[in-house]
């Protein structure tokens, strides 16, 4: 799993005033908590921008103020008109201690359904999880090559990692099947010569 390092500022004064002025220098204010005292930082855009901005869960080593602190994100704030960062919410990493975190969803493999014409339709990108920090991962390989035409794979079908345990409720479908018109149409029809005979 890919580990970011990113160094911050300490932040001598709090409050929006502050926030807003650090952002007009061009920098991003931060706040890191879990590990004892909650800390507030500031750091550079482009040293979260390979953190932020990828498809893969990525952990984060930052340093400030003569230590370094393993973390993850847990929340940004992005400008309503430009999209830019304007927050970020790091919560450490803390041995034993379980996180709570979304992790993408990375398909495997080509289905039973879609080699006979099926349509792929993935409902869900992520999932949500308690996890323990030595089962993090970047992503969550789902394996659909068993999946049938007209089938849906669902949360609890998904072999997670020893460590990770599922908070999206398990019935939720995350991978269907989708039976093309054109086939259900040659299905039916089929169907009805059979019957014929």
């Amino acid at each position: 799993m890919k580990t970011i390092e990113v160094v911050g500022q300490i932040r001598t004064g709090l409050g929006k005033s502050e926030s807003n002025n650090l952002r007009k220098e061009g920098k991003v204010p931060c706040v890191v908590y879990g590990a004892g005292e909650t800390a507030h930082f500031s750091t550079e855009p482009l040293a979260v921008r390979d953190l932020i901005y990828t498809d893969e869960f990525r952990k984060a080593n930052i340093q400030f103020g003569g230590k370094t602190v393993e973390c993850i994100v847990k929340d940004v704030q992005y400008h309503p008109v430009s999209d830019r960062i304007i927050h970020i919410d790091f919560q450490a990493i803390v041995p034993g201690k379980t996180v709570k975190v979304n992790l993408p969803l990375k398909l495997q493999g080509v289905s039973e359904g879609q080699k006979i014409g099926g349509t792929l339709v993935q409902k869900m990108r992520k999932l949500q999880v308690f996890a323990s920090p030595e089962s993090l991962t970047e992503y969550i390989i789902v394996d659909i090559a068993a999946l049938e035409l007209g089938k849906s794979m669902r949360v609890r079908d998904i072999k997670l990692p020893a460590g990770m345990e599922a908070i999206t409720n398990g019935s939720i479908p995350v991978v269907t099947i989708d039976i093309p018109r054109a086939l259900r149409s040659a299905q039916t029809k089929a169907a009805n010569e059979t019957k014929k005979k």
